[in-house]
Order: C-alpha cells, then sequence, then structure tokens
C-alpha cells in the first residue's frame, strides 16, 4: 500500500548500479544487524527498525536482527549503557563529548573483530547516529573506512506549529493541519508519525503543536477533556525522540470561565495555572512546556493588569518548575499601534526597550524565544540587537521556515544562508567573537537553557511544503541547528542528492536555483533593507503602501526627494544605538552603513550613490530588472531537466516558476513605476517602465 504523499528526503528507492559499486567494500556489513541486549524501549526500537528498513530500501538487502555479541562482519547498534565495551574504543573526551545526543559510527577492526559501530550516548543519540548512517548510504558517501563523532551544537532545536483546530494554519502555505480538523485532533496519526521521521532525521528534538496565537477552542487544549488526544500526539513524537510542547492563552484562565482575572501575581491565578499544568503532567509526564505570545498584536498578557514580562513569564514557569518544563516567553513585542506621522516611535526598538531592562529577573527555567531581526521575518534585515544584550536571562532564536514574507512558497527562496549570516553575526556584546550562533548556544553568558526554534513550513499537501523545492528549508533548518559551520551549499547538495537522486546535471541545477534564491527574492522585492512593500493581511506580492499609513510600525516615508528610516541616534528614532560598539557606529553612519541595510537605518535621496557607484534609484530599477531575469534562465535550466526528472516532480517544479516568473515581473513593475512616478528620475538604461 503506497502512502498519500511524498516522503520527502527519506524517499525510498535502492542505490544506483553506481552508488552500489562505491559503497560495495562495506556492504557485507549490511546483512546483519547485533543489538546490544533486548530491544525493549520505544526509542531504542525506533533506531533499529528505521536501521533496517532504510538498509533493505536502498540496497534490496534485507538485514536480520539478533542480540547476540558482534561476531564476523555486522553492524552493531547500541548506547554508552548497552556497550560498556565502548570504553575501550572511545577516548574520555569522546565519552564525554557525546552527551545525551551524540553519535560515533565508526570502522571496528582488529584481532578476531571487524565491523561496523553505530552507538549513541543515549537511545536519542542512537537514532540519530542511525538517521546519519543512512544519509550517508543515501548520498553514496560512505567511505571504507568510517570515523565519525558528532553532537549537536544547540540543546533546543525545535520547530512551531501555526496549527489551529479548526484545520487552518496561519501563515501555512501547504495546505491544511495534519494535526487537526473539525476542532479535532485527527484520529489517523499516520502522516504525524512521518512528520516525526523527518524531524528526527534532521535532529529536531522538540515540536509546540499550535498557534501561538491561540484561539478558543485550542485554550481547552490544556484541560481534561483534550488532553487525552494531546498525549496520543505526544506518544507518536516521543518514539522519534520528539519532545511536545503546548501554546497558552495567557487569559485562559478566563477564557475557559474558572476566573475574572489572570493577574499574574494573583494567587488564584497561580494556582489555577498550577492546577492546570499538573493535568498536563499527568497525561503527558515527558511534556516540555509552554509557549506564550502575549501583549503582541493584541494578545492578552500581563501589561492588563500593569505587570511586566518577567511577572507574567514567572507565574507560568513557577507552575512548570517542579517538573522540568520550560516556559518560552517570545519576544515579539512591540508599540503596535503606531502613529504612520510619529518618526521616533519605533516598532524595530520594542523587544529591547521591553525586555533589556529585566535582565536577571525571570526565573530559570523560562527562554526568551527573539525573531532573528527586530521587525518580522523580512528578506533582509539586521540581526535582532537583543541577542546576547541580557547576561542573566535564557535565550533562544526564532527563525521563520514558513516563507510568509519570502514568496509563500510558491517562489522559491532557499534560507539558509540568510540565516547563516544571522549566525555568524558577531554581537560584539561580550567583546570581539560573541557570534548569535555561540550567544544561542550558551557559549557566551552562561545560560542554562538556549537554542533555535522556527516557524514550521509542513501542511498536508501531497508534498508536504507546497513547493518541492521548499522542502530544502525544513531539511536545512535541521541540519544548520545540528552543526552551524555545515556550509548553505553542502547542506542544499546533500538534500538535493537526497530527494531528487545523484545525476550531476540535477544536483548542479537545482543547488544553483537554491543558492541563488534568496538574493533573486531580493531583487525584484522591497530593495535595500527597507522590508514590507506586501499587500497587506496576505504578503503575497507587491504594494508599496500596502503598510505604509497603518498602525504596524512598517513604514518605508518615501517622498518624492528620497526614501528610508532615519534610525540614527542624532536624527533618528536612536535604534542603531541599541548595538554594542562598533556595530552602532557601523549602522548609525551613513558612509559606513553597508548597502544591503542602507534604508533600513537612513533616509537618503534617491541619488544618493551606494558603494556599488549607483545611486539609490538606479540600483531599484537594475535590480529588478535583474531579479526577472534571473527566474527566466532559471525556467529554461529546469526545462533541460525534463527527461531526468520524474514527471510529476517536472511538471510541479516547472508551474511554480512560472508562477514566480509572473509575480517577479508584477512586483519589478509595480516597484519601478512607483519610484520613477516619486522621483521622476529616468532609468539609465530607457527600459519599459510604465
Amino acid at each position: 500500500m503506497t502512502s498519500n504523499y511524498d516522503l520527502a528526503w527519506l524517499r525510498s528507492g535502492s542505490l544506483s548500479a553506481e552508488r552500489m559499486a562505491a559503497i560495495q567494500p562495506l556492504s557485507a556489513y549490511l546483512h546483519h544487524i547485533v543489538t546490544a541486549g533486548e530491544v525493549t524501549s520505544g526509542l531504542f526500537r525506533t533506531a533499529v527498525q528505521e536501521l533496517k528498513t532504510g538498509i533493505a530500501a536502498l540496497t534490496g538487502q534485507q538485514p536480520t536482527i539478533a542480540n547476540e555479541a558482534a561476531k564476523g562482519r555486522c553492524l552493531a547498534v547500541g548506547t554508552l549503557e548497552s556497550m560498556p565495551e565502548l570504553e575501550r574504543l572511545l577516548s574520555a573526551n569522546e565519552v564525554s563529548g557525546l552527551g545525551e545526543e551524540g553519535y560515533i559510527i565508526r570502522s571496528i577492526t582488529g584481532e578476531n573483530e571487524d565491523y561496523l559501530l553505530i552507538a549513541g550516548g543515549t537511545e536519542k543519540g542512537l537514532l540519530y547516529g542511525v538517521f546519519h548512517f543512512l544519509r550517508l548510504l543515501q548520498t553514496g558517501s560512505l567511505p571504507a573506512k568510517l570515523d565519525l563523532v558528532e553532537a549537536p551544537k544547540y540543546q533546543l532545536r525545535m520547530v512551531n506549529q501555526w496549527d489551529n483546530m479548526d484545520g487552518s494554519i496561519e501563515r501555512g502555505y501547504a495546505g491544511h493541519s495534519i494535526f487537526y480538523q473539525d476542532n479535532k485532533i485527527v484520529s489517523d496519526l499516520s502522516r504525524v508519525r512521518e512528520y516525526a521521521r523527518l524531524l528526527a532525521s534532521v535532529g529536531i528534538n522538540g515540536i509546540a503543536i499550535n498557534n501561538v496565537n491561540v484561539h478558543e477552542v485550542e485554550t481547552k487544549l490544556i484541560t481534561p477533556a483534550l488532553l487525552p488526544d494531546v498525549a496520543r500526539v505526544a506518544e507518536v513524537f516521543r518514539e522519534y525522540g520528539v519532545r511536545l510542547y503546548l501554546s497558552v492563552n495567557y487569559a485562559a484562565p478566563i477564557e475557559l470561565g474558572d476566573l475574572s482575572t489572570a493577574d499574574p501575581l494573583d494567587p488564584s491565578v497561580q494556582e489555577w495555572w498550577k492546577q492546570k499544568t499538573a493535568d498536563v503532567y499527568r497525561h503527558i509526564a515527558d511534556f516540555g512546556g509552554f509557549l506564550v505570545k502575549a501583549d503582541s498584536e493584541n494578545r492578552p498578557g500581563p501589561f492588563s493588569y500593569g505587570r511586566d514580562h518577567a511577572d507574567g513569564a514567572n507565574m507560568l514557569a513557577e507552575a512548570l518548575e517542579p517538573y522540568g518544563g520550560l516556559v518560552l516567553w517570545r519576544c515579539f513585542v512591540y508599540d503596535c499601534h503606531q502613529d504612520w506621522r510619529d518618526r521616533k516611535t519605533d516598532r524595530a526598538r520594542a523587544a529591547y526597550d521591553h525586555f533589556k531592562p529585566l535582565d536577571g529577573r525571570f526565573k530559570e527555567n523560562v527562554i526568551l524565544q527573539i525573531k532573528n531581526g527586530p521587525m518580522d521575518f523580512q528578506v533582509k534585515e539586521p540581526v535582532s540587537p537583543l541577542f546576547g544584550a541580557m547576561k542573566q536571562t535564557n535565550q533562544m532564536l526564532e527563525f521563520q521556515i514558513t516563507q510568509e514574507y519570502t514568496g509563500q512558497q510558491r517562489h522559491v527562496c532557499y534560507l539558509i544562508p540568510q540565516w547563516k549570516e544571522v549566525l555568524e553575526f558577531d554581537t560584539l556584546c561580550n567583546g570581539k567573537g560573541s557570534k548569535v550562533k555561540d550567544i544561542v548556544a550558551g557559549q557566551v553568558h552562561p545560560y542554562k537553557y538556549s537554542g533555535i526554534t522556527a516557524v514550521s513550513s509542513v501542511g498536508d499537501d501531497f508534498n508536504w511544503t507546497g513547493h518541492y523545492l521548499a522542502q530544502s528549508n525544513l531539511y536545512g533548518y535541521g541540519r544548520l541547528l545540528w552543526n552551524p559551520e555545515l556550509s548553505a551549499e553542502a547542506i542544499a547538495e546533500e538534500w538535493t542528492g537526497m530527494t531528487f537522486g545523484l545525476d550531476r546535471d540535477v544536483v548542479d541545477t537545482i543547488l544553483g536555483i537554491l543558492m541563488d534564491s534568496w538574493p533573486t527574492y531580493e531583487n525584484y522585492t522591497a530593495p535595500l533593507g527597507v522590508g514590507w512593500m506586501v499587500v497587506p493581511h496576505y504578503h503575497y506580492g507587491p504594494d508599496v503602501d500596502g503598510y505604509e499609513y497603518s498602525k504596524w510600525g512598517t513604514y518605508h516615508f518615501a517622498d518624492r526627494d528620497g526614501i528610508g528610516v532615519d534610525r540614527t541616534k542624532a536624527t533618528g528614532t536612536g535604534y542603531s544605538h541599541q548595538y554594542v560598539g562598533a556595530n552602532a557606529e557601523l549602522y548609525d553612519s551613513l558612509d559606513s552603513c553597508p548597502d544591503e541595510l542602507l534604508l533600513f537605518f537612513h533616509h537618503v535621496p534617491y541619488t544618493h550613490v551606494l558603494k556599488s557607484g549607483k545611486t539609490v534609484i538606479q540600483h531599484i530599477y537594475d535590480t529588478h530588472f535583474a531579479g526577472v531575469e534571473q527566474v527566466e534562465q532559471w525556467l529554461v535550466r529546469w526545462d533541460a531537466l525534463e527527461s531526468k526528472v520524474d514527471p510529476q516532480r517536472f511538471a510541479h517544479v516547472k508551474e511554480r516558476l512560472l508562477e514566480q516568473l509572473e509575480s517577479a515581473k508584477h512586483w519589478r513593475d509595480v516597484i519601478n513605476t512607483y519610484f520613477y512616478r516619486k522621483s521622476g528620475i529616468p532609468d539609465e538604461q530607457n527600459r519599459v517602465i510604465y
């Protein structure tokens, strides 16, 4: 029986004869899997089953499974606890470095021994090791002599579902929810199980299964009426090492009709949350904790009672503390009801202004969840200055896999290069070398809890993400969290090989499109870091003034003379000086500010000359024409693959590229026409502008 959905990078299918030949020196080891002792726990069983079925699918060999000691050539699998002999095979540093989630994959040869070893620090590490081994098999990358020791950089590696119980997904571009239908958790969790496999295969270890904007029905997920079904979902993810979290409604005591207040300092409210938390843990003993969006975009929160974020978060943290649960408190907080005529109030400042003064006041099981930029997942914006600014408060980074402002999975936009830029940014918060990637690993300040999360991109579409090439962002996100030193190119090539096969023309073409896609999307959308310019609410397609006179603080301030937001210390909002030292000086100075963020930090004339030598207006014209030309080139390159990619996926991607081309043309013509009419300055090349 075939599934009614694609298996993404876990697609089954035998390796080519060429690749089988490449791994031939190790094929003799794949006939037998030897476990260290009886396979009793769910995670161990999952790891062994994934190894068995993966080898069978890729090689056509059906391995046997036994639990006797390794004799002859075989695959020996286990953990530090189940295989005491590992102490002999590993150095002390390797043993200590594995932790709970690390693993070793090693060829063991010597007198009377000749086998391949896959071992984890724990059963979860074993599962990750199995998936890595299968990845090597699938990409034909198994060397004759294996010797890999790996552990993840980040403690928390999560996804946040923005799924609603009516089956819709906020900012979802791939169909309906795989979790919910008709205000219920689905009875058939087989697709949820496949999602757990996908997440575990790239090392994700946590999931919040409902929207941060918690509506009426979702508020009841923490009640005994719905907790048995939530526990069913938790069990599926538990078998793949993924811990379950819930988004909660801060006003739940009122919404559920139990109290007349949600004041975090009210003893009755505190007791209410303690009781509800106890209910959750009775059903889900390993529950991860609560994700909270409060006092943001009109969501309820502690501000209603004259309290602050620390008061609100600590109340929930106290309820979770006895069980080891965490509060993930989102920092998407800003003065949202802004007046467009006010040039001093600045949405970009808000997270830092709200949270920085509270450093040291949060309980140790609270983590501040900070978006990568100060605004809202734009195609180009600076890194949030809040990272590392709080030395005594746990922090984690939030990305957005779902392509809300980057083409909504109808356009190709490979986001790993963007995320790598964020991770490599040196905040200088603790001197030179205080990079974001190390801050959110707890290596710059001694955070007890830290990590990275992201808004998920999946729905019930056949291909999970609405666009086959958008799967690369989900895959790449997990791989980057495991090892942020991996290059965007290496991740893209790995994903392409696993998903589309290893034909060199196919790999090179898809790799080229992916690596060009983020700058291409930037070229034909909002220029030089100014952001937005999208159709309100839908956020798809151009509308230059769509948000210009709204309450949301998303302005570009274009007039007949110039464009951009003055965020300098002397004449603007002062946002630039939320950064530390040289970074503040870099952004504050018109001379040194990088062109790519110029309009985020400065209001300049259209005739301002960029470091490229072009004027701002000519840059706008040139990039928007170039963006369209780049998509046209992709279509030519994709057409050349028709005989090398299966018809269904070939047709789907081509259809998406054709839509992207039409949208890019629309963006080009709207943006160029708008600024030509504003500035009155013609294009130097006399191209068609309306």
